[in-house]
């Protein structure tokens, strides 16, 4: 017996390392003291700091992953995977500093697995950090063949003093919404069990475009790193939230202080993939806000003063903003997310 005979084959995990050492190295911070290779990782902290306090984050990216084994496309996966972390982190202010990866299948396929660990170094070159290691493991019978599992880890780091936390966040103060590429990485266990009954093809062109399904719903997580890092700079940021599973509802009032809510005003961009979802569920329009993000993927809650100049730095940073809505006072029994108009 052998443990390739068993189903673990070491050879095709040293030759997928070396495979993907350029994605790897094309990561690189002067941080990094030892990556890829060893048993553990060094990364020293950036300079710049006086007092440097690490932020971690970690996160997969769910049944979209469903959709990548049905359309045989693993390129941009890996991208969602850092996304989902980065823009975590991103929430408190932080700068992403280096990045970490599990990758679990029954057995490897190198080719596959290539796409899925470049797609991730295209994601930490979009966020700004290192991809420092990772464990790629083989579990022969536990996934089914062709399918594989995904997890990532991010540290950030950010001044003490800087962090941003919403207890400075005011009555009055702006909400400004930086576009979604699309549904990002949530919601996707509902559009699949819509698929499935309605009989939807994944190479067919969504209704009123010319783009198939299956490219559209793996439309990578967009990355905010660059455009928050600058905003931050430029402005007087007093609470930021990713807007993930439980969509806007749910996760603006995670930064906000007790006693105070949002005012939301429809009339963002709303991509065509959200529509056409409520319309073939039908799924009502609660339900789509606690379960998408309906084109709104990172808030950030500033000084109403600030809103003209926020927005003009964000499109700048080529991340379209939208001035949403406003804080305000809302009673302990009362819905802290509140929606005018039609999303």
């Amino acid at each position: 017996m052998t443990y390739q005979g068993a189903g673990v084959n070491i050879d095709a995990a040293d030759a997928l390392v070396k495979k993907i050492g350029p994605a790897v190295a094309s990561t690189h911070r002067k941080e990094v003291l030892a990556g890829v290779g060893g048993f553990a990782s060094i990364v020293s902290l950036p300079s710049g700091y006086s007092d440097p306090v690490l932020v971690s984050g970690t996160d997969g990216v769910g049944t979209k992953l469903k959709i990548a084994f049905e359309t045989g496309n693993h390129q941009t996966i890996g991208i969602d995977l850092v996304a989902m972390c980065a823009n975590d982190v991103l929430a408190v202010g932080a700068e992403p500093l280096f990045f970490l990866d599990y990758y679990a299948c029954t057995a490897l396929d190198a080719s596959q697995a290539a796409d899925v660990i470049s797609g991730i170094a295209e994601g930490c070159r979009r966020a700004g950090c290192a991809l420092v290691g990772g464990e790629t493991a083989e579990l022969p019978g536990f996934y089914s063949p062709g399918e594989y599992d995904l997890a990532g880890f991010l540290v950030g780091v950010a001044e003490r003093d800087r962090i941003i936390t919403g207890e400075r966040v005011q009555p009055g103060d702006a909400v400004i919404g930086l576009l979604s590429s699309g549904l990002h990485s949530n919601g996707y266990s509902l559009v699949r069990a819509l698929v499935d009954r309605h009989g939807v093809r994944l190479d067919h062109p969504l209704d009123g475009t010319n783009t198939p399904l299956g490219d559209i719903l793996l439309e990578p997580t967009r990355i905010y790193a660059s455009a928050m890092k600058r905003l931050i700079a430029a402005v007087d940021v007093r609470a930021i939230a990713h807007i993930t599973g439980g969509g806007l509802v749910e996760n603006i009032p995670r930064t906000l202080p007790d006693g105070l809510g949002v005012r939301l005003e429809a009339g963002w961009p709303v991509p065509r993939i959200f529509r056409w979802i409520a319309e073939i569920g039908p799924v009502d329009s609660g339900e789509m806000l606690r379960t998408f993000n309906l084109g709104i993927g990172m808030t950030a809650i500033i000084p109403a003063t600030a809103t003209a100049a926020a927005i003009k730095l964000l499109n700048a940073s080529h991340t379209p903003a939208h001035l949403i809505g406003q804080v305000v006072r809302v009673d302990d029994d009362k819905d802290r997310v509140e929606v005018e108009g039609v999303i």
